[in-house]
């Protein structure tokens, strides 16, 4: 490894704002921070005895699915961005939004750990390493994660991000979701929820920043760039739509998860300053409302919902106790 010598060594300095908006990102990313172990997954044993077997065979597998990207996300993808992005502000909010990428996948793992064997654990994670459709997903994804060099491949990055926070999740997060509306695997269903909140604003605050690149191209730039965007997305829409016609094979759900998948398409474009691209029928709306990020109204002592925050405490003083 080699140094430089005599270079000047600056601090993240958050008493001014670097730009307009990223320490709003970083006061919501801190107030939105949750844990798995805050959520009482065991409340889920009971109905998860009484789904068959194709259920939980598909539930396993969506959550397994979801558990590879975030892994790749929290490891590969915000390193990537992080490495080519020179404010201090800005690589402290990408650095927080890797940690809970991390999270997000170990909730996963508290799940199968509630509700599975150590053989079905073992068995859904050979499955992720043996299924084509999942294991090109990450190849794809890592095409442009691993080659970020420059402005170009740095703008490409945040477009593949972009588009696995806005949208690829969503294949795994619709049954999850039709599940939860029902009253089924309702606290699974909560952490499905909080994970849902932290991508909406992932996919926002990336989206912004890869919009910062693109405007410092050239008109003509800007279009080869634009049709480098839409390759990527048709690639990983064609992979997509092959993945959910494997997992959700026979369950009746194949083309509302596609349509699921194209409506949550042209949210990521707009993220990423673009127009709508898919025309979609509507959503299931039991999977519709699942995805507002607004406050659910839950029994404080039996799930954590997502409008929780963490409360703010005071030392007591001499005068809390004059009555």
């Amino acid at each position: 490894m080699t140094f430089k010598l005599n270079q000047i060594h600056k601090a993240v300095n958050w008493n001014k704002e670097d730009d307009g908006f990223t320490q709003a990102f970083w006061d919501q990313n801190v107030k939105q921070f949750w844990l798995p172990e805050e959520i009482s997954v065991s409340k889920d044993l009971k109905t998860w005895q009484e789904l068959n077997e194709n259920e939980k065979e598909l539930y396993k597998k969506v959550l397994a699915g979801l558990t590879l990207l975030d892994t790749k996300q929290g490891n590969n993808g915000i390193p990537s961005m992080m490495s080519l992005t020179d404010n201090l502000q800005r690589k402290a909010v990408l650095s927080f939004m890797g940690t809970m990428e991390e999270i997000h996948a170990k909730s996963y793992s508290s799940i199968f750990m509630t509700l599975l064997s150590n053989v079905e654990i073992d068995e859904i994670f050979e499955w992720i390493e043996s299924e084509p459709t999942l294991q090109k997903k990450a190849d794809l994804i890592l095409a442009q994660y691993e080659n970020t060099n420059d402005q170009r491949s740095l703008y490409l990055a945040m477009v593949t991000s972009v588009f696995l926070e806005s949208f690829l999740f969503y294949s795994g997060f619709f049954y999850p979701l039709y599940l939860a509306g029902q009253g089924k695997m309702v606290a699974s269903g909560e952490i499905i929820s909080l994970i849902l909140r932290d991508e909406s604003l992932h996919g926002k605050y990336i989206g912004l920043l890869a919009q910062e690149i693109y405007k410092e191209f050239s008109r003509e730039n800007q279009e080869d760039l634009k049709k480098q965007a839409f390759k990527i997305l048709n690639e990983l829409m064609k992979n997509e739509e092959d993945y959910t016609n494997t997992i959700y094979k026979d369950s009746g759900f194949e083309e509302e998860v596609i349509n699921f998948l194209q409506y949550n398409a042209n949210r990521a474009l707009e993220n990423l300053g673009f127009e709508s691209f898919y025309t979609v029928e509507p959503i299931n709306p039991i999977v519709l409302n699942g995805l507002s990020t607004e406050t659910k109204t839950h029994d404080f002592f039996s799930t954590k919902g997502n409008g929780y925050q963490k409360g703010v405490y005071e030392e007591l003083e001499d005068e809390d106790f004059i009555l």
